[in-house]
């Protein structure tokens, strides 16, 4: 079969070739670009940032390759130009929201409101990032389920991040019975926390009565932990606290009430129990 041989409208043998051999190259540029980026800037750029930076590499070398190979398709562009500007208005309509979640997607990266690994809440879903996509970022969830939000919602949504910033605070209220020493309580508690690894130092622990309940005094405890460490902390805390205040002989009451029962009063024509009379409905 010669060269020249048409197969396909115009499309020759050798175009044909020309088009597969610049399409492998590309594929084949982007694969080497992509592992030579990761490379070189694993330690210069954060995860997710990387990871979209060489995504969009990859597709414009392909694109590259597209328009390299353009002339051997043997098309006339010129007729598709109408054509191409009517499927534009149709498919710019259709994909309104693939549009907005690419531009979203950007703006998560340019804005870096969340990042991989990061613990967040947004709405209803509450998870782990573990990868942020083009379109869509995928959330770990704590029973291990992965959830695909598409990032106009994360972008146009309230997000509750718990680890942005360093530490977090959290607090204890613990009731003590009334009989007990509460200053006493808030040295043994005190000196609990304090002593713990991973409670900050600054802020330091805060250890205070703050209420007078109906059958305890009540204590609050509050700390700050490292965001990645607090729940291993706070789970931790609260049953060392239990097992320390019942060592020394401190009390953690069960919410108790006290019934006065008030006698009623005797009246006219009741007969008093006695020897003599009887009780009242006794019969002669």
């Amino acid at each position: 079969m010669a060269l020249d041989t048409v197969i396909i409208g115009s499309i020759t043998v050798l175009d044909l070739i020309a088009i597969v051999v610049i399409m492998a190259a590309a594929v084949m540029a982007g694969k080497i670009v992509t592992i030579y980026l990761k490379k070189t800037l694993s330690d210069k750029m954060k995860k997710d940032e990387l990871v979209l930076f060489v995504r969009v590499v990859n597709y414009l070398i392909i694109i590259l390759g597209l328009v390299i190979a353009s002339p051997h398709f043997r098309t006339d562009l010129s007729g598709l130009l109408v054509a191409g500007g009517v499927l534009g208005v149709i498919i710019g309509f259709a994909s309104q929201s693939v549009v907005s979640n690419l531009v979203s997607g950007l703006f998560l990266i340019i804005e870096r409101p969340v990042k991989i690994g990061d613990n967040i809440k947004i709405g209803d879903v509450s998870g782990i990032i573990d990868n942020i996509q083009i379109f869509s970022t995928i959330i770990r969830a704590h029973d291990g389920i992965f959830i695909r939000v598409p990032n106009e919602k994360i972008f146009t949504s309230n997000i509750t991040n718990y680890v942005a910033h360093a530490a977090r605070r959290f607090e204890y209220r613990i009731g003590i019975s009334y009989r007990d020493d509460a200053g006493k309580a808030i040295v043994l508690i005190r000196g609990l926390v304090e002593a713990h690894p991973f409670v900050l130092r600054t802020p330091s622990p805060d250890i205070f009565v703050d209420a007078l309940g109906e059958s305890s005094v009540i204590l609050v405890v509050r700390m700050w932990a490292p965001s990645r460490e607090w729940y291993g902390v706070k789970t931790d805390l609260l049953w060392r606290i239990k097992v320390l205040l019942e060592e020394n002989g401190i009390e953690i009451p069960y919410p108790q009430q006290v019934v006065w029962v008030s006698p009623s009063p005797a009246r006219p024509g009741d007969i008093a129990d006695d020897p003599l009379h009887g009780t009242k409905g006794d019969c002669p």
